[in-house]
């Protein structure tokens, strides 16, 4: 796919990340959920922007639902699911961070 999909980011993928990072950045360096939007989200928008068609089906013969597996800059690995709607446009739906990592 050579054009740019517009991305929507949903409720429940920002439920998601407040779940799983505090609000403000924790006592040995631990990322909050702001420096993961401001460094982290940027670049898992950008992928789903522009090589929706390249990430694995999430859902078997459903070319809909795309995940992206990466490593992250704060967080050891990010694991975000979109889906393509009607509209053309992608819904970022759920994410899953692997939050293993020495911050001391």
């Amino acid at each position: 796919m050579s054009d740019r999909l517009e991305v929507r980011v949903t409720a429940s993928f920002f439920e998601d990340l407040d779940r799983q990072l505090p609000s403000e950045r924790g006592p040995n360096g631990e990322p909050s959920s702001i420096d993961f939007q401001s460094i982290e989200l940027v670049e898992i928008i950008e992928r789903f922007a522009t090589g929706f068609d390249e990430l694995a089906e999430f859902i078997a013969e459903r070319s809909d639902y795309r995940i992206l597996i990466k490593a992250g800059l704060l967080v050891r690995a990010i694991h975000g699911v979109g889906q393509q709607m009607p509209d053309g446009a992608v819904e970022l739906l759920r994410l899953d961070l692997d939050l293993r990592m020495d911050w001391s």
